[in-house]
């Protein structure tokens, strides 16, 4: 058979397509916050990870122009040799300040992070434990582990029980991970990290917690899941992404300075990688010090997405429950959730999508999101075209 096979029998995106249904790879024209212009029209965005809506601020913007006139555009180089720059060592002993740990390692992308870590820590004979929801970059570090002989295993969905099951079963002297996201991408819950930890000091198995939707919107001060539980000395091990509270573009890993020396000497994702541009790490360094400075930003987005949750329960919609920025709301199959998509979209909301295999079948969602940025006219036409949009479909 042809390696190409595939590619030639996949016609599942243009059969969507010609339908003018197909809501993925819509170019932005323009990015104010809130209301983004896309195919000649401004939209509202409430599909966006930029949480505190700092991606457009101006001391954010001002920080990467600056980087770029005084280092370029690039590095030029990894970390390992010629790509370290002081901005990246001034962002890595900010972030460890923040966390409260003892320091901190960059990588060029959130999703790289992952593979950076795992393969790096769980070799032949350790296991790494996953949550079967996890984010796809961790899958992808736990296949990595995998490949070098590692073991892994999974455990059904923030189930503690079922995670103790999981562990119980492994032998007592083998090193073991425990890796589950902070806050879940697609569904927006909270890990039960508290249970978590114990279960994981009950077999002396090692913490990794993703916090790429938990910044800057779970903890004291927007410092994520660890601090939210009250567990900061607790957990070894807490690593992040600069694309979504940061408002720019990498990763960082955040533990005991032994822990963080190892990684940066053996990791591959780190020592054959460019490292992050001067401007991105810029604008982090930005973006992390208006989070210190206005911690407001974190009050207003919870209530934001608390105000979206409320109404859109109220109009008849079946909402996951949480207390993150991100709402997701039940569609229930594929055909009916890419209709909803391209009416809430005409009617002028940008949302995100998520139909099978990516969710299981029956949890097809609008997968909703918010920012600190919103005001609440935004979230009035939100509510009203969402309504509006359920019953024309018969969905509420």
């Amino acid at each position: 058979m042809d390696l190409f096979t595939k590619c030639y029998d996949f016609t599942r995106a243009d059969e969507i397509k010609a339908l003018g249904l197909y809501p993925y790879f819509r170019p932005i024209e323009e990015n104010e916050g809130p209301v983004v212009q896309i195919e000649g029209r401004k939209v509202i965005m409430a599909g966006s990870n930029n949480y505190l809506g700092l991606t457009a601020h101006p001391k954010v913007k001002e920080a990467a122009i600056k980087a770029v006139e005084k280092y370029g555009t690039g590095c030029s180089g990894s970390r390992y040799l010629t790509g370290t720059l002081d901005l990246h060592i001034e962002l890595e002993d900010k972030l460890a300040k923040f966390f409260n740990k003892e320091a901190v390692l960059l990588f060029s992308t959130g999703y790289q992070t992952a593979q950076g870590i795992i393969p790096t820590l769980v070799q032949r004979g350790d296991y790494v434990i996953s949550d079967k929801d996890n984010h796809a970059c961790i899958i992808a570090g736990n296949l990595m582990a995998k490949g070098a002989t590692a073991e892994f295993v999974r455990y059904k969905h923030n189930d503690m029980e079922d995670l103790e099951r999981v562990v119980a079963k492994l032998p007592d002297d083998a090193a073991k991970l425990i890796v589950s996201d902070g806050v879940f991408s697609t569904g927006g819950e909270i890990v039960d990290l508290d249970h978590l930890n114990k279960i994981a000091k009950k077999y002396k198995a090692r913490i990794l917690i993703d916090d790429a939707h938990s910044v800057g919107v779970i903890g004291k001060g927007g410092r994520g899941t660890a601090s939210e539980f009250n567990l900061e000395n607790e957990i070894d091990m807490t690593m992040g992404t600069f694309s979504k509270t940061f408002a720019s573009l990498g990763g960082f890993v955040a533990g005991e300075s032994k822990v963080i020396n190892y990684i940066k000497h053996h990791s591959p994702a780190l020592i054959f990688s460019a490292s992050p541009t001067p401007a991105a790490v810029a604008a982090a360094i930005a973006a992390l010090e208006i989070l210190q400075s206005e911690p407001e930003r974190v009050t207003r987005l919870i209530r934001n997405a608390e105000k979206m949750r409320t109404g859109l329960k109220k109009a008849g919609f079946t909402v996951l429950d949480g207390r993150t920025a991100i709402v997701p709301v039940i569609v229930g199959n594929d055909e009916l959730a890419f209709k909803m998509w391209k009416m809430l979209f005409d009617s002028g909301v940008f949302v995100n999508v998520f139909i099978s295999p990516g969710v299981p079948q029956g949890r097809q969602m609008m997968r909703t999101s918010y920012m600190a940025s919103h005001e609440d006219s935004h979230l009035d036409e939100i509510l009203e075209i969402f309504t509006d949009t359920g019953k024309k479909i018969g969905l509420i």
